[in-house]
């Protein structure tokens, strides 16, 4: 780190499936956020710190931004909310294999526009077409074509980012991945396990607590408890004799045990909490907030 050292925190916003949770990992090296096909997949901020050279930047995942339909979805757009507010930069996102993709006036959803300073990046440059690229440029004439999947444009787009962040000290160590402990990434392994082997509308109905995580032993055991809406859901959860848990169990297992670096005991539970989604009370209870009109 040198006296012009610079240090940004980077909040990644945009519409859902706009490709910020796969920006995260390709930046971070590693799988720290959920990626799914299907949309608003992330309800809770992703930290990851990349240092580089003379630059650190922590690089901020949100929520995507929508027009919430209850409770919960609030509390999603308020952790973006509290991103954009935190940042020294916002890198907003703009799906690049839509022409007629929302810009960033649609922050204007949470809030005022940020005054700080701001980089477009349009994503998946490797699958959108030249006439798609072609209006996208022409509608964000300073916005960095890249994909995260190909690398195609990352170190254009870093560049962007490095170039308005500030002159400063970096705030974490150099060899520091997260602001976050592993609890939370074992939660969204969890999460995201849920996302690729339910149907339907289930897997936006598990919410994971991790309730222990007894460092030290070996191999290092972890109780988690995932909670649904209603009791047919906990049903089909656990499955006939207990093979959709324990499927869930398995696959998770493998993600943790790369996570941590170790072997892990993975000691599953499923509970009903009753229309949690839409109960402002469990939402709290469970750790979510809500932004302050």
């Amino acid at each position: 780190m040198t006296n012009s050292s610079r240090c940004a925190v980077v909040a990644v916003v945009g519409p859902p499936n706009a490709g910020k949770s796969t920006l995260l990992n390709r930046l971070a090296g590693q799988h720290l956020a959920i990626v799914s096909a299907r949309p608003q997949s992330t309800r809770s901020r992703v930290t990851a710190i990349i240092t580089e050279g003379d630059t650190q930047l922590v690089i901020v995942d949100t929520p995507g931004l929508m027009d919430p339909r209850y409770h919960l979805h609030r509390a999603m757009q308020s952790e973006a909310w509290e991103a954009v507010d935190g940042a020294d930069v916002v890198l907003f996102l703009v799906d690049g294999t839509r022409p007629d993709a929302p810009g960033p006036d649609i922050l204007r959803s949470l809030g005022p526009l940020p005054s700080h300073p701001m980089v477009v990046g349009i994503s998946k440059a490797d699958v959108n077409d030249d006439e798609t690229k072609a209006a996208l440029s022409l509608r964000f004439p300073q916005g960095v074509h890249f994909s995260a999947r190909s690398e195609m444009g990352m170190p254009q787009l870093f560049e962007a980012i490095r170039s308005v962040a500030p002159i400063g000290p970096f705030h974490y160590p150099d060899d520091d991945l997260s602001t976050q402990p592993m609890r939370f990434f074992v939660a969204e392994a969890l999460r995201e396990v849920a996302f690729e082997l339910l149907e339907e509308e289930l897997p936006y109905a598990v919410h994971v607590e991790i309730d222990e995580f007894r460092e030290g032993s070996r191999p290092l055991y972890i109780r988690a408890t995932l909670h649904v809406e209603r009791d047919s859901q906990k049903r089909i959860l656990i499955g006939a004799k207990g093979a959709q848990i324990r499927a869930i169990g398995q696959a998770a297992r493998a993600r943790i045990e790369t996570l941590v670096g170790e072997a892990v005991y993975l000691d599953l539970w499923v509970k009903v909490l009753h229309n949690w989604r839409r109960d402002m009370a469990a939402l709290q209870r469970l750790g979510f907030t809500f932004k302050q009109e």
